[in-house]
């Protein structure tokens, strides 16, 4: 049995991700890990409101993936990571000897995602771990 990391936060990407990141782990016995990075970008005492509220939302957010895991029979844990969230689901990954992370996009540009650095953008380009990217798409 391996593990798969799946980023998660909630949006629909991330229920895209976390629903083929499910189709694998039920192929390959594979358990999840679905990781949530909750570091907000700046730094002194007056960020720690906002980083427990984000933290707060993370737990919020992700137990409904937790929860559908143990519906269909899938082993799950929760991690949240006080990291941006590339740089915590590499720190995971690593972690658990992952097989891979599975992530969600938007389906930005490939300038768009340089100039913004978007979570797959950077794990694609650093992880350092296969990644499989899940295109959300409106019509399905």
């Amino acid at each position: 049995m391996g593990t798969l990391i799946v980023g998660y936060d909630g949006s629909p990407c991330a229920v895209a991700a976390f629903a083929e990141a499910v189709e694998m782990a039920k192929a390959t016995g594979d358990r999840l890990v679905i990781g949530f990075g909750y570091e907000p970008p700046g730094y002194g005492e007056e960020m720690e409101p906002y980083r427990e509220a984000v933290r707060h939302r993370g737990e919020e957010v992700t137990a409904e993936a937790i929860e559908k895991a143990a519906e269909l029979g899938i082993e799950a844990e929760l991690a949240l990571v006080p990291e941006r969230p590339s740089d915590a689901l590499a720190s995971l990954a690593e972690r658990y000897d992952a097989r891979a992370i599975v992530v969600g996009s938007y389906g930005e540009s490939p300038l768009r995602s340089a100039i913004l650095g978007s979570t797959p953008h950077k794990l694609l380009h650093g992880a350092g771990r296969p990644i499989l990217v899940v295109p959300y798409r409106e019509d399905s």
